[in-house]
């Protein structure tokens, strides 16, 4: 079975997706950056009333930014979720002025809280543990924190993944103390096994916090692999690059039906499995995404038409 769908630019409309993507894909969350958020004249247009979005903050980007792009996100009628990356936060002073600021200016009480992808840390703070135990996110309804279906080598440099889940049991320990929902975002993926296995073997490890699965939105291949590349997604690049091999899909459009149809299968067949929403990152553009999205949860066909 080809492990991924391609659409071929002169097919009609995607047909709505089975009622097990439908509901896998209830209450799906996505992500933006100011810079591209600032190009989306109206989030209503795009995505369902309530929809979280995740804020990324990328190094360099002022906090003025990230505030107005979460207030913005607010007045809209949207939840925003704005990234807290350890590694860019200079001390405590800083963490608890930006939790004041977003909260102030724009009623934040969820946060993704995660190391960050900058070799050398800016002050006091290299962790997402670090951030938790501050206590400045006290009050918060949500904290998310990162997860690694295919490992992260930032932080097990051999391969292994012995870190990586030793955070993951401070983090449930941590979920099990605090009354703070918690779940586990992770990166993008594009093979459905490795996911199912690495969620099986969080629970058989006694992690129960919840997964909300990292998926790709459709883009073109060269843009997958660029930020694959970037973002350190390992054994699913090499799965891109192979395909890249092929010329006859190297202009066509990645979609990942296949990959949240998987999913979704085992999700109906298996109800207690750890995944319990899916996240996107909106690699070919927002207004793609959340057509994708549209049309496989079989959204009014006029809603699909007002996307483009």
């Amino acid at each position: 079975m080809a492990l991924f769908k391609f659409a071929r630019k002169d097919s009609g409309p995607a047909t709505r997706g089975s009622d097990a993507m439908v509901s896998f894909l209830d209450g799906f969350s996505i992500e933006v950056m100011p810079r591209t958020a600032e190009k989306v004249e109206d989030f209503r247009a795009l995505l369902p009333a309530g929809t979280r979005v995740y804020i990324a903050h990328i190094e360099g980007t002022p906090i003025a930014e990230m505030v107005a792009t979460a207030a913005r996100l607010r007045d809209e009628g949207f939840e925003p979720m704005p990234h807290f990356p350890a590694r860019i936060i200079k001390d405590k002073a800083t963490l608890t002025d930006w939790i004041a600021r977003y909260q102030g200016e724009a009623g934040v009480t969820q946060g993704l809280i995660l190391a960050g992808g900058v070799a050398k840390p800016h002050g006091e703070f290299h962790s997402s543990m670090q951030l938790l135990e501050t206590g400045a996110f006290d009050g918060f309804a949500r904290l998310h924190v990162a997860g690694h279906p295919e490992g992260n080598k930032d932080i097990d440099p051999d391969g292994s993944d012995q870190m990586v889940m030793e955070a993951l049991r401070w983090k449930q320990a941590f979920a099990e103390r605090t009354d703070a929902q918690m779940a586990l975002a992770t990166q993008f993926c594009f093979e459905a096994k490795p996911v199912i296995d690495w969620v099986n073997r969080l629970q058989a490890e006694g992690i129960n916090i919840p997964v909300h699965i990292g998926v790709a939105g459709p883009a073109k291949l060269q843009t997958l692999i660029k930020f694959s590349i970037a973002c350190g997604v390992g054994a699913s690049l090499k799965v891109l690059q192979k395909r890249a091999m092929d010329v006859s899909k190297l202009l066509l459009p990645y979609e990942p039906d296949e990959f949240v149809s998987e999913l979704a299968d085992y999700k109906a067949a298996n109800p207690a499995f750890g995944i319990e929403s899916v996240h996107f990152f909106p690699l070919g553009g927002i207004k793609t995404n959340a057509k994708w999205v549209a049309e496989r949860a079989g959204a009014e066909a006029s809603a699909a038409q007002a996307l483009g």
